[in-house]
């Protein structure tokens, strides 16, 4: 019984919060509508720096970035997945080496990032 007491109240809760209006932000500001898989710092820093050079091997990217192997690999492959960089791995005789390079749609990815957060900044400034 207690269960079904808890469902009815969940069941009853859902149509309160659709009734309450919520104030629609403009699209200019809205935050919620940032591209997560870039906002995360390390990403950001990842995607920054392959903006500016081009390819950058595993080693230069791991300085730029000041992450470790560790860190630096995990979320480069999340970017990699989402199609925002790609990674192509060779040998230096016998070193593996790693590049990583921006997609065009990484590329287009961080310019709406970027032009986004351009516009939540001019809508806090316009707000002050």
């Amino acid at each position: 019984m207690a269960a079904s007491r808890g469902a009815t109240r969940r069941r009853e809760a859902e149509p309160s919060r659709a009734a309450t209006p919520v104030a629609r932000a403009t699209p200019a500001a809205a935050p919620a509508d940032l591209d997560r898989l870039i906002h995360d710092r390390t990403r950001l820093a990842i995607v920054s720096a392959l903006a500016a050079q081009a390819p950058m091997s595993f080693t230069d990217l791991k300085a730029a970035t000041d992450t470790s192997d560790g860190n630096l690999s995990v979320h480069a492959r999340k970017l990699e997945e989402a199609g925002y960089l790609a990674c192509s791995k060779s040998f230096e005789g016998r070193m593996p080496r790693t590049e990583y390079q921006l997609t065009a749609r990484g590329r287009l990815a961080l310019q709406k990032y970027l032009d986004h957060m351009e516009a939540i900044i001019r809508h806090a400034r316009k707000a002050r």
